[in-house]
């Protein structure tokens, strides 16, 4: 967020928000009186001690010292930094939907029947047969398809050793495959950014035990050989995983199913607007072809005909005959589940064909109008471009100081100095020129400029090595 003018300063002219004790504060003493031991209480203790009107302003400020979809455009490719419109927000706080998870399944038959109705739901847009909603985050999915992947190969007694993965995927599906006992083959992209169909034939053998694929892929471009690519791996008995990182970008128009595979997570947050899982609770539902629906966590929700049930049908949890175990508490993060629910249907078919086109559109678009280099096309939801002599990071830094935030940088590293974007389909055409003139300010600027970005936000540049390796996670006093 861009600050004209300082509310506060330091005395090296830094910006900031002081504490609300170091607004105005009260000294309280201990009561003599107090049951409590001398060794577990304070002698006295400052509290803040503000009206109604300076603690509002204190935490308006606080918001405005960072930067989020509600402050401005958010092109964070890959990672996905969709809005999340509040109507979702407003049925997840109805308390109707707030139960405990050890109630009995008759006492809930309409959580139940919405839980039902999401997998049923997920299933269609996936073109998967069966969804379980318990893993809380994409990530969780992975790890929990996979897991459904290596059950199926053992009930086969067919043991397989190894995961492939192309080196374009994102980190996680590597840590996934590792965690659940794989070895990772990693596959190099083609000249053009897809498959390499000859690279993948001579990465596969039996003890192939799936590919993990990502389609769009994270340069947002279509693997066109995905049926090839599905044959390949079938004929030597390995299942193909889809990554349901870009998912937004096909809604309404192919299904995952369709195209070969036989397990996918769903990032609900980039797909379906519920909450990005890095700042709260989020959800990675895995669907799956019926000859691994027995595999899926436990529990399951089913529908069952029941004449003495309301309409006919009863809801009820189970456990799949051969399932993989629990791999959440309940039924996944319910509330971010419900979201997704309630954006899926007001927006019904046409509405998510829709937010695709849109998507597509508003990437294609951005990419149009700005300076720098996009060496792979034609994608679709999402792009890379170059910041080729510039840093990508310093180029990334300057951004803020004009307004918006970056993209993502650095990665693909398939694209030198990468800028992964994603302006997703929420934003107008206004918002897109706004971010087309940030890159292009940016472009023409000198590496001295650059390299002492950002100057206009509330924090400046910090020295991110030793931020990684010696975080302070809360506020502490610094020794004078």
């Amino acid at each position: 967020m861009i600050f004209d003018q300082a509310r506060w300063t330091d005395d090296d002219g830094e910006r900031y928000e002081p504490l609300l004790s170091e607004k105005r504060s009260r000294e309280v003493e201990r009561d003599d009186d107090d049951p409590l031991p001398d060794d577990l209480t304070r002698d006295s203790l400052e509290l803040p001690d503000a009206s109604e009107p300076e603690l509002a302003r204190h935490y308006t400020r606080l918001s405005e010292m960072n930067y989020g979809v509600e402050s401005g455009p958010f092109p964070l490719g890959s990672c996905t930094m969709k809005y999340n419109p509040k109507f979702t927000e407003d049925i997840a706080a109805d308390p109707a939907g707030h139960i405990h998870p050890d109630r009995p399944d008759e006492s809930v038959q309409g959580v139940l029947e919405l839980q039902y109705r999401l997998q049923d739901y997920l299933g269609r847009i996936g073109g998967m047969d069966a969804v379980t909603l318990q893993p809380p985050a994409g990530a969780a999915g992975e790890f929990a398809g996979i897991l459904v992947a290596k059950a199926y190969h053992e009930s086969r007694d067919d043991e397989r050793s190894e995961v492939v993965i192309p080196d374009s995927a994102h980190g996680t599906n590597f840590a996934s495959a590792a965690m659940a006992g794989y070895d990772v083959v990693n596959l190099p992209s083609g000249d053009d950014g897809r498959v390499d169909l000859d690279a993948l034939e001579a990465a596969l053998s039996e003890e192939t035990a799936a590919l993990m694929l990502t389609n769009p892929n994270t340069l947002g471009l279509f693997e066109r050989d995905i049926e090839r690519v599905a044959e390949l791996v079938h004929d030597v008995g390995g299942l193909l995983y889809y990554d349901g990182a870009n998912l937004n970008a096909l809604l309404g128009r192919v299904r995952p199913g369709d195209m070969g595979f036989d397990v996918m997570h769903y990032n609900v947050h980039k797909t379906f607007a519920t909450p990005h899982g890095g700042g709260g609770p989020g959800a990675g539902p895995v669907g799956v072809v019926e000859e691994l629906r027995e595999f899926l966590p436990d529990p399951h929700v089913r529908a069952v005909a029941d004449e003495d049930a309301e309409g006919g049908t009863r809801y009820e949890t189970y456990t799949p005959e051969q399932s993989v175990g629990k791999v959440h508490g309940y039924q996944g993060n319910w509330l971010v589940l419900e979201k997704a629910y309630a954006y899926i249907a007001r927006l019904g078919d046409t509405g998510l064909a829709d937010a695709s086109a849109k998507a597509v559109l508003n990437a294609n678009y951005l990419a149009s109008t700005i300076e720098y280099e996009v060496p792979f096309d034609p994608f679709h939801h999402e792009f890379v471009a170059s910041a080729g002599e510039q840093d990508a990071a310093d180029a990334a830094k300057r951004m803020l100081d004009h307004g918006v935030h970056p993209p993502t940088t650095k990665w693909p590293e398939i694209v030198g100095e990468a800028l992964m974007t994603e302006p997703t389909e929420v934003e107008s055409q206004r918002t897109l020129d706004q971010l087309a003139d940030a890159f292009n300010a940016v472009h023409a600027e000198d590496d001295e400029t650059l390299e002492a970005a950002p100057e206009r936000t509330a924090a400046r540049r910090i020295d991110q090595v030793t931020a990684a390796r010696e975080p302070r996670l809360s506020w502490q006093a610094l020794d004078e």
